[in-house]
Formats: C-alpha cells, structure tokens, sequence
C-alpha cells in the first residue's frame, strides 16, 4: 500500500504529496448518514473562562527570550482524566473554527497543443474564466490553471498561518480563505519538506482569532483529540477521536514521530490543526492510511513538540537551522549489543564519522554507542537525529556513549562533550566531499592477486593488494581484509555480504591480514560464541556491523 499527503483537488492533481503506506483515490463527494456519537455524562472539556484560546500577536524574539511561537501548557490533575467521552465539544469548537483556514493554491501549467484562436464570451460572462484556462499560445503551447484546496490555522493575529509543506508546493498562487468569507492572498515565509511543514503571512485589516500550541508531550494514548479542517472543500468541519498511538513512524521522513488519531481525516484536511479538549494545537494533520481514499480510522499528525521549532526558524529565518552531530549510523540490534557486550539493545551505534565535521576531533569513535544525548534517552537509532535536529546550532552537549576499554564494564557509560555545527552545512559538506571523492570509476578487471586465499565463515578472504583495489575499485587508503567471494548458501550471504567489501574488525579488533581473520574466527569459536561481529567497509568506504553465525 501506498499513503498520498493529498489536499482536496478541484482539477486535475496540483499540490499532491506522495509518501508510501496507504492510498487516497477518491473521485467524487458522497455523503452518508450516520449514528450520532453516543456516549455517557461526562465533566465539562472545555476551558474555564481563564483558559480560553488567546488571539495576541506572538512578540518579536530577542536574544534569550522564550520562543517566538508560544505553547500553552495545561498541568494534568491525577485522577482528573475522565474515563467517559466527551457528551458534547460544542462549545470547545465555536471558540476554535474561526482560526482554522481553508488554503487553496493555483498553478500555471504549461500543455502542449495546436493552438486555437483567442477565446472571448459575452462582458461580464462568468465562461470568460472558463476559456481563459483553455487559451492556447501562438507557439502552439497551452496554459492550464491547476487548483487545490488544504486547511491550515492561525497562530498569531497579525497573519502568520501554518500549513503542510505538500499543500502549497509548487504553487504560483497561495489564497487563505477566512470562515467569514474573507480572502486573502498569502506570502510564502518558508517552508521544510522533511517535517512536511509550511508558514505563511497574510495581511488583514484586523486582527484575526488565532490559537495556541500545546505541549504534545502531555498527550496519552486513549486521549481525547478534536481535529478541524477542510475535507473533500467542505469547510470547517469538525471531528472527534482519541489518540491511537504516539511516535509513529511511517516513512515520511527523516524525523517521523506522528501521532497517531482515529478522529476523521480526510483529503482536503491536510495541513489542519489537532487540537486537545483544552483547545490547544497538539498536532498537524498530515498523512491517512486508506486502501479507499477516505477515512477508515488511521490518521497521523506532526506533533507541536516537532513542530514549533521548525515553525519559529522559518519565521524567523525563512529556513530552517538545525544541530549537527557529524556522523552516520547504524541501529543497535539483539545481535550487535551482545557483540559489543553492552547489555540490551539500546542507543545509535556510530558507523562513520564526518571529515570536518562537530565530531572529527576524536571525541567519538566508529563503534561507539551513543545512549544519552543532552540529558535525553536515546532508545534507537531513530531517536537521535531528531533530537539533534531539535538541538540549537552552536551548543556544546553532553554526549553519553559506550566504549570497549573506556571501563572495566563496557556497558557503563562515558561522557563526551561535542558543539554542534548545523545540519544545512553539513549538508553541502558531505556533497561537495563526494563530488570530490566519490568512488572510483576505475573499471574492474580481471587481474589475478598473488596473494593466499582464506576460507572461512562462506567467505573467501585475501589480503589487500594492487591488483585486487584496481579489481573492486578500493581506494589507495583502504584497509582491512578483502572478500573476493561469498558462498550463496551461507550466514554471510544471508547477511547481505558481497565480493569486494573489506573487513575492517573481527569482534571489535582490528584485522590486517586473511590469516588474522582466520585465526580470530577459531578463537571465537573456541570460546564458545555463536556468532562473529564484522565491522564490515564497502568500496566507497561505508562502513557497518554484520553479526554472522559461527558454523
């Protein structure tokens, strides 16, 4: 299955977003009645009359002052959470509709054609629009206007609207339409494809109702969550579900962490707000898992504790500027804790370390498991670039990491201290480094090594020599143990290992030589272990961990 990030399309398929996971193939509106929610008496959700939604402009952000998109929070009283549903969120919605938005973005597409003379109706016709869309050039090339329509919400009165990234990409045009009918044209301030995100300004003659952030991080799985927006053009339209799951992943990007929502979420919803029976925006519809199109119960929102970050630097800045660690990872699986001997699988295993980078300066090494970064827990692999994204640029941070031979117990921690360099140059650097030193084009011949061959764990092993880097195109300064040939039937082919891969280590020591290889192997084997750990190189010199079985 597939997701699309769609919006509501009046023609053809502008402004569609494409993830994988699930489809959206709706092509026509349909209403359907159902049952009424039912549910039993319930206390009051909706705010007390000091907690009612603000709608102040945010102040201008100064060195050390708070953040410039402000997040309420909302202290929760043990006990306090009702089990029963909500019996109406009424009231709660009526203070909430006015700062939700319809977007609806247009987009000149060029259409190969014959060209036709210049259309006109009747002054004053309303088909005047409708053959101005099918005017063709003189050069034989047409013009097609291509429309769609998302939701978004107000956060500061003065005009600054939040929207999804996918609903206003590509667009020539970006028009935010008020629930009292008001139309204004927006300014795009910037925009992140890789949290989907999108900020606009508007310029209105008063100002406008607008919401708060909430803090997404008080949210429990079973809360309730009210979503507004603009499915299928319909506007303003409100639902209710509960929260379903939180720190969803769902291949959207490098820092999914979605919440997931059973509340009905349809196309046109994208870029709408979730908000909390507080009122406060605790999410941003996103992406819907659908084999129909509609909603089938699983939906996923960009949670505020993501979000306004983001939403502050392109505010601010117009782009975003995020921390940088410098280095390339790898998951820390069952396998791999027990090679390293550092307990349960836990932490981001560091594969690679940037040239240049925040941490080329020996403070981290490859095989280094880092479980603790800035005080935060890292669980997984997955949890740490986040969390440095999240991370100011130009902050020295505490690193913890697990290191054989930095204590008598390799699974007790050791703390490192690294200024972070920001994400966006880091970027450029490792492209411009492999423009520079990408792998060689250097063809791969048939030469014949004189050096002895190895057989061991369905590998055949040989030490580095000329003709076998000018064979499997290794550079000059490669180093390790080269794989001429895998068994097909083995735990190593298993394991994704190919001819032309060097081993770098053998169970976290260094390896020079095939008999060394060799001899380590029957070690292992002697002492009893199942299973050998391989930091493995490929030929342009990425580097991994490959726990093979010991036969």
């Amino acid at each position: 299955m597939t997701i699309r990030l769609r919006c509501f399309s009046i023609a053809a398929t502008a402004g569609f977003a494409l993830v994988t996971l699930a489809i959206l193939q709706p092509t026509a509106i349909w209403a359907q009645p159902v049952d009424p929610l039912q549910a039993p008496e319930a206390v009051d959700p909706s705010p007390a009359p000091d907690a009612v939604v603000p709608a102040l402009p945010v102040p201008p952000v100064v060195d050390g002052a708070e953040p410039k998109t402000s997040v309420a929070t909302m202290p929760r009283t043990p006990g306090s959470s009702p089990y029963k549903g909500p019996e109406s969120v009424a009231d709660l919605a009526e203070k909430l509709l006015d700062a939700v938005v319809n977007i609806s973005t247009s987009q000149n597409v060029d259409m190969p054609g014959r060209g036709v003379p210049k259309l006109e109706a009747p002054e004053g016709s309303p088909l005047q629009d409708f053959f101005d869309d099918l005017l063709k050039k003189e050069d034989g090339v047409g013009e097609r206007r291509l429309q769609s329509l998302g939701s978004g919400f107000v956060v500061d009165s003065s005009g600054i609207v939040i929207t999804n990234n996918h609903v206003i990409a590509d667009a020539d045009k970006i028009t935010v339409n008020f629930p009292d009918g008001t139309q204004l044209e927006a300014e795009l301030l910037g925009t992140d494809p890789k949290t989907d995100l999108a900020v606009l300004k508007v310029e209105p003659e008063a100002p406008l109702a607008a919401v708060q952030f909430g803090d997404s991080e008080n949210l429990r799985i079973g809360d309730w969550v009210l979503a507004i927006g603009n499915p299928f053009g319909l506007g303003g339209s409100v639902s209710v579900g509960i929260v379903s799951a939180r720190g969803r992943n769902i291949n959207a990007g490098p820092y999914d962490n979605f919440i997931q929502t059973d509340a009905a979420i349809n196309r046109g919803n994208s870029g709408g707000p979730l908000f909390d029976m507080h009122g406060y925006v605790v999410g941003i519809n996103t992406a819907i898992i659908s084999p129909t199109g509609g909603s089938i119960g699983i939906g996923f929102s960009i949670p505020s504790k993501l979000a306004v970050n983001v939403i502050d630097q392109l505010r601010e800045f117009g782009e975003t500027r995020r921390g940088w660690l410098g280095i390339r990872l790898q998951a820390v699986t069952d396998d791999i804790a027990k090679g390293l001997g550092i307990g349960k699988a836990r932490g981001a295993v560091v594969m690679g370390i940037v040239p240049g980078g925040p941490s080329d300066k020996g403070l981290l090494k490859v095989g280094d498991v880092i479980v603790s970064f800035d005080g935060r827990e890292i669980a997984t692999s997955r949890d740490l670039p986040r969390v440095v994204a999240e991370t100011p640029v130009g902050k020295t941070v505490p690193v913890e990491i697990l290191r054989k031979g930095a204590a008598a117990d390799p699974a007790q921690p050791m703390s490192v201290e690294v200024t972070l360099g920001r994400l966006e140059d880091g970027e450029k650097l490792m492209e411009k480094a492999g423009d520079s030193t990408g792998s060689s084009t250097k063809p791969r011949g048939e030469k014949n090594s004189k050096m002895a061959s190895v057989k061991t764990l369905g590998m055949t092993l040989s030490d580095l020599d000329g003709p076998l880097r000018e064979q499997y195109s290794l550079s000059d300064d490669a180093e390790g143990v080269v794989i001429t040939a895998v068994n097909p039937n083995s735990g190593a082919a298993e394991k994704g290992i190919e001819a032309g891969a060097t081993i770098r280590e053998v169970a976290q020591e260094e390896v020079s030589s095939a008999k060394e290889v060799e001899s380590k192997i029957a070690k292992l084997k002697e002492d009893g272990r199942k299973n050998a750990l391989l930091l493995l190189a490929s030929a342009n010199g990425d580097l991994r961990f490959v726990v093979v079985p010991i036969d």
